[in-house]
């Protein structure tokens, strides 16, 4: 009954990364949800490509809910956040930008940062 691009509205956390594309999508998602990090990749990007199955985990086992975007997709979203480099992680809590992360990190540096706004 429910159709993929709908079946997260309204729930505080979602299973799987979700694709946003533009300001207005990403200020709902972060709207809707309690802590959200925002991956903001590019498909040529090597890291990027070694940070997504972390990122998808994240998504699995943490309350946050992931956003991704693609820079070459969004390059205004992209300037409007002060992403120079890919990948660039933004952690949203309650509405409010309270983190940035440059580059590869581990799965348990950025679960940890997760959960010192999701506990």
């Amino acid at each position: 009954m429910a159709t993929d691009t709908a079946a997260d509205t309204g729930t505080t956390t979602t299973n799987e990364p979700l694709h946003v594309d533009g300001q207005s999508q990403l200020d709902d998602v972060v709207a809707e949800h309690d802590v959200v990090l925002t991956d903001f990749y590019a498909d040529w990007c090597g890291p990027c490509q070694m940070l997504e199955p972390i990122v998808e985990t994240l998504a699995a086992e943490t309350d946050a809910t992931v956003a991704k975007v693609d820079v070459d997709a969004n390059q205004q979203l992209a300037a409007a956040y002060g992403v120079r480099g890919v990948p660039t992680l933004v952690l949203f809590a309650d509405g409010e930008r309270v983190e940035e992360v440059v580059g590869l990190k581990a799965e348990g540096e950025l679960r940890a940062l997760i959960e010192s706004y999701t506990e």
